[in-house]
């Protein structure tokens, strides 16, 4: 019985063949066109001309997907509900959120900047986590949920304008500037966030997007 569960386990969680004939993959680096075809767990596909990774089976990659996911939108949560920061100078105490500093930015005659937090470190990163455990979670289970050709979509599209990493940088550079005016203390949102980035990265690194696309077309199917 527990032979048989581990075996049925395994082959849904294994890189399912789709069905339609030879696939192929080109060489995003030197365009050279390769038979594709699903590989063990572990298990990497190289060009034959400049040896670049063309695609990769990473291990467990849809339980690493979805938990990591999970975690981010959980971190995601507690990083825009909890400050960020306080800053104390003289009898001047201030507690900012995320958010709030979008509001403020907008207040203060910036808009476009205030947008453009709102839309690259809480939008972006929502979809991209959010369509991963929604897709992925259900694939564990050799099932697919309805529209997740479309959410797996923008949930690529978004990729690239997730700026997590970015805003956290560009947070550090300017609390340097700020610890010489008034002390500075790090809020739980400030190492949520800080988790959210390191979630977001291992979620986007869990699986191969050939492996993902191949999983939703056999589930589809």
């Amino acid at each position: 019985m527990k032979a048989g569960f581990s075996k049925t386990w395994r082959a849904l969680l294994s890189w399912p063949k789709p069905p339609g004939g030879t696939r192929y993959a080109a060489c995003h680096f030197c365009d050279t066109l390769h038979e594709a075809s699903p590989l063990e767990e572990g298990a990497a596909a190289r060009c034959t001309r400049c040896g670049t990774v063309l695609y990769q089976n990473r291990v467990a990659s849809l339980t690493r997907a979805s938990a990591c996911s999970l975690a981010a939108l959980i971190l995601m949560a507690l990083a825009h509900v909890f400050p960020f920061l306080t800053m104390d100078a003289a009898t001047l105490r201030k507690s900012l959120t995320l958010l709030g500093a979008a509001v403020a930015l907008i207040d203060e005659g910036t808009p476009l900047l205030g947008i453009s937090i709102v839309l690259f470190t809480i939008v972006a990163p929502f979809v991209l986590a959010g369509g991963m455990l929604y897709v992925s979670l259900p694939l564990m289970f050799g099932r697919l949920l309805p529209g997740s050709f479309t959410i797996a979509k923008w949930m690529h599209l978004s990729e690239p304008w997730n700026m997590v990493e970015v805003f956290l940088l560009g947070v550090l550079v300017s609390l340097l500037k700020l610890a010489q005016v008034a002390d500075v203390t790090f809020g739980i949102g400030f190492w949520a966030f800080a988790g959210l980035m390191l979630c977001m990265a291992f979620a986007v690194a869990g699986i191969d997007r050939e492996e993902l696309w191949d999983r939703m077309e056999v589930a589809r199917r």
